[in-house]
């Protein structure tokens, strides 16, 4: 016994085909267009606001980095911090929208412990101080008492924007 019977031919002896047609294809292409359309659009958000927040914890970690050092009161290996010549502080210092340094404050001189250069669709406001110190062994900032410095990362070509901000007692957010 049969349960399904598909005829070969018709009267016209035309045979049946398993096929799509040209209006399934079209719409099967257009769903996956506005799919695709829909995700690359999303990633590529999702990438720059990556790239900016990757970038706002490059610029806590260095501040961090100064921090710690202050408060260790560890020297750098040069000339202008060697014996007699005193460390006083490790500062960030915005350079230009793009670069800032962290740097040794010695009586001696100043030691550049490391130079930062941004991604090139990401700038740096400068803040006020500028730089930002961070006394030896835990004696505070060089910001006044009860404000915040502020640094403002901001994304060129779209609204992202991060901001960290540095208390006058030394606490990065």
């Amino acid at each position: 016994m049969k349960l399904f019977c598909s005829p070969q031919y018709t009267k016209y002896n035309i045979r049946y085909t398993r096929a799509y047609t040209l209006i399934e294809l079209l719409v099967g292409l257009t769903i996956v267009g506005l799919l695709f359309g829909f995700g690359f659009v999303s990633f590529r958000d999702f990438s720059r606001r990556q790239a900016i927040e990757g970038a706002a914890k490059k610029v806590q970690g260095d501040l961090r980095l100064a921090q710690s050092l202050a408060l260790a009161g560890k020297k750098p290996n040069s000339t202008y911090c060697n014996d007699p010549n005193i460390l006083d502080s490790y500062s960030l210092i915005i350079i230009n929208s793009q670069e800032y340094d962290i740097e040794a404050n010695c009586s001696g001189g100043i030691v550049l412990e490391k130079a930062v250069i941004l991604p090139s669709d990401v700038t740096i406001s400068t803040p006020n101080p500028n730089p930002i110190k961070f006394k030896i062994l835990g004696q505070g900032t060089n910001i006044p008492a009860a404000a915040n410095a502020t640094l403002v990362l901001t994304q060129a070509g779209t609204q992202n924007q991060m901001t960290v901000t540095i208390s006058s007692g030394g606490e990065i957010r």
